[in-house]
């Protein structure tokens, strides 16, 4: 599960245009480094005072861990298929890190504050952004170690 809403701090993954069947990746900045956590792809969007309904029922109990998140300003859940494992372990290599390139109705653009393969801000990352396709296999292959010369 992911959850969303309709402030900065927590985003609309509906309003970001997410729909069924994207792959969503979850990703840390920390100490220069980007770190893909985990990727999921999306099965069902539904509002947060639904999604119990759309459970499986060995997923319900798990539920009742995350209704203080009913007080913050959620007001929506992504439900998936189970996704890859979680894992903080692994930062993404610097010559991967400079390669990321997001898209939009815009265009492309690469990740911004990139210097010498390190991360200097946070700042792009915050927020729900589409990756071109390239980008997001560079991720998958990361977060399943199948990443050249692995």
């Amino acid at each position: 599960m992911l959850f969303g809403g309709p402030h900065q701090s927590r985003p609309s993954f509906r309003r970001a245009g997410v729909v069924v069947g994207d792959r969503v990746f979850a990703v840390r900045a920390w100490q220069t480094a980007l770190y893909v956590v985990a990727a999921m792809e999306v099965r069902q969007i539904v509002d947060y005072d639904q999604e119990g309904t759309e459970l499986a029922d060995e997923d319900y109990p798990k539920l009742s861990h995350w209704r203080p998140l009913k007080s913050g300003c959620i007001s929506e859940v992504v439900l998936g298929a189970p996704g890859s494992p979680i894992r903080f372990d692994k930062p993404l290599p610097g010559d991967r890190l400079e390669q990321l390139t997001f898209t939009s109705r815009r265009g492309e653009r690469k990740l911004k504050y990139v210097e010498d393969g390190r991360l200097l801000r946070a700042l792009s990352l915050q927020g729900i952004y589409r990756l071109a396709p390239s980008s997001a296999d560079l991720l998958t292959r990361h977060l399943t170690d199948q990443e050249p010369g692995a």
